[in-house]
């Protein structure tokens, strides 16, 4: 058996960043930037209020004006080009350019309107002071700055702020390709009733929504039978067309030698076939069809789940030009004991994760933690990384991999 690192270390050290390209800005959510990205011009691009009001020169009101006539209304999208004469005021709305000469506004709630001889007239009791209530050119985003270094993962408020600037198209690393296969005689995807000796293929559903939460595409190659025809077609399609290739099924010791020795051929020898000391998931291949990175997993869900987590995962953030690889090993109390034997690995148990009145984490153990069983898998919001010896006893804390949001 190898380490669990030195298996990461052989499948990062052979993976590349696909290479960059000019993307439309709103198909970039959850893409990583390849250069870094600067400002073209100011936000705002000009003085505007923040509130609903009146626009007023602070210059007028420290002079002793009292009493301002109201010459107009600039409502947002509108623009007042004359300078703002002595004495005078606009109403204006929120977000509208402020009038030249202006440089402060009196909050609607705080005016006094007088009309006479058909004109109206603003006044107050409480006088704002310079800058009062204006959002200034440039008080968010200044023109030439540094908005996002390179490797940026793009979310919700880095688009929004390259759409405010006009960034319409970014130089990102595009979304991978991830062409997705299971194979074995034993798979079905029929609903109907089961043959004996069937069960139904859950694999491929379940790392096809792996994928897309990760941001990259998956591509069903759909269920493959134990057959070097239909393997050898099945993985030359998926390499030649997709970045990446996920198959499930045929890495176990005594599985038969179709898949392997499909594999060995495809890849011209270079797939490494390894037993990681790690459980579930011990059984990993890993290697290229021509420039293609195939990842073969075990058969056993659970198993084939825990091995994207830790092996392949990272590998497509690698190619995503992501810098974070690898999710955060966060502490947590351990409510049960977290039982174990020890056989030379590291165990990822499945456990449910919950915060407490003080803020930290708590996790039970799921019943069930053999690896075919998938039920306890989706009752898990976290992996607890229990090293080789005899557990966790409860009180005692663990690390714990975060797999979704508490």
């Amino acid at each position: 058996m190898i380490k669990l690192e030195e298996a990461q270390k052989i499948v990062l050290d052979s993976i590349s960043r696909l290479q960059p390209e000019d993307i439309p800005l709103e198909d970039c959510d959850g893409l990583v930037t390849a250069e870094p990205l600067y400002a073209g011009e100011s936000i705002p691009p000009f003085d505007n209020t923040a509130v609903d009001g009146f626009a007023l020169n602070s210059h007028d009101i420290d002079s002793g004006f009292k009493e301002f006539e109201i010459l107009g209304t600039i409502a947002a999208g509108g623009y007042q080009e004359s300078p703002l004469p002595t004495g005078k005021t606009y109403r204006i709305m929120t977000g509208a350019p402020m009038p030249p000469n202006s440089d402060c506004v009196l909050m609607v709630e705080d005016s006094l309107i007088t009309d006479r001889d058909g004109k109206s007239y603003l006044s107050f009791q409480s006088a704002p002071k310079k800058s009062d209530n204006v959002r200034e050119a440039g008080s968010d985003i200044k023109e030439g700055q540094l908005l996002f270094e390179a490797q940026t993962r793009l979310t919700a408020g880095h688009l929004g702020v390259l759409a405010s600037l006009g960034m319409y198209r970014v130089r990102v690393y595009p979304r991978p390709r991830v062409g997705i296969l299971s194979t074995g005689d034993e798979l079905s995807n029929d609903s109907g009733p089961l043959q004996p000796g069937q069960i139904r293929d859950s694999n491929r559903q379940t790392l096809a929504s792996l994928v897309r939460e990760m941001g990259a595409d998956p591509i069903d190659f759909g269920t493959i039978k134990d057959d070097p025809d239909q393997l050898r077609d099945a993985f030359t399609k998926a390499a030649s067309s997709c970045d990446a290739v996920l198959s499930s099924g045929g890495v176990s010791v005594g599985d038969f030698d179709y898949t392997k020795a499909v594999l060995d051929e495809l890849s011209s020898g270079s797939m490494s076939w390894m037993q990681i000391a790690i459980r579930p998931a011990k059984p990993f291949a890993f290697g290229h069809i021509a420039t293609t990175p195939v990842f073969g997993l075990p058969g056993n869900p659970v198993s084939s789940m825990v091995s994207f987590e830790l092996l392949a995962r990272p590998a497509i953030l690698k190619m995503m030009g992501s810098s974070n690889l690898f999710r955060s090993q966060i502490a947590a109390v351990s409510d049960s004991e977290l039982r174990r034997r020890p056989d030379g690995k590291t165990h990822f148990l499945r456990v449910t994760a919950s915060w407490d009145d003080q803020g930290r984490i708590h996790v039970k153990p799921q019943s069930g933690q053999s690896s075919h069983l998938l039920y306890s898998m989706a009752n898990s919001n976290a992996l607890a990384v229990v090293p080789d010896g005899h557990g966790v006893p409860v009180g005692e804390m663990t690390h714990i991999i975060l797999l979704r949001e508490i």
